[in-house]
Order: structure tokens, then C-alpha cells, then sequence
């Protein structure tokens, strides 16, 4: 495994040390673990920028879209577990 040196600031280093010893992990495996959910959250918020992006061009070469209150409104019915139909694309 390569080494990779980073330098702290004496507070942040401060921070860490109680945290990572109340987990009882050692500082440098806390920080891994830390930069290791950093990365998965920005892999998750990339992919949801690019899926957000495809269905946004597919919208616009025709595709369907449906209006924000006929899907709120089916999500707030799935949510409370009510029977629900799903909502149907609205007309351009």
C-alpha cells in the first residue's frame, strides 16, 4: 500500500485523536475510514448529478414528464402506504 503524508492542522488532529479512541481504531484508521465515506458520497452525488443529466436530455429530445404535483402527491400516498395510481405524463 502506498504511503500518502497529510499535513493536519493541530485543531482537526485535536478533534480526531478522542473520536477515533472512542471507536477504538487507531487515528490513521479513522481517517481512512473517513476519506473512504468522503469518497463514496461524492461517487453517489457524481452519479446522481450524471443520472439527473441523462433524464434531463431525454426530456428534452421528447421524452415523458410528469408534473411535480400529481408525483408528490403519489410519493406522499406511497410513503403513508396508501393505495395509490401512478401519475400519468403530462401533455406538451
Amino acid at each position: 500500500m502506498p504511503t500518502t503524508t497529510l499535513k493536519l492542522p493541530d485543531d482537526l488532529k485535536a478533534r480526531i485523536a478522542p473520536l477515533a479512541a472512542a471507536e477504538g481504531v487507531s487515528v490513521h484508521a479513522w481517517m481512512v475510514g473517513a476519506l473512504s465515506v468522503q469518497a463514496e458520497l461524492a461517487e453517489r452525488r457524481q452519479a446522481f448529478l450524471q443520472d439527473a443529466l441523462t433524464a434531463a436530455e431525454a426530456v428534452d429530445r421528447g421524452g415523458d414528464a410528469f408534473a411535480a404535483a400529481d408525483v408528490h402527491s403519489y410519493l406522499r400516498a406511497k410513503l403513508a402506504r396508501r393505495a395509490s395510481k401512478r401519475p400519468t405524463p403530462a401533455t406538451r
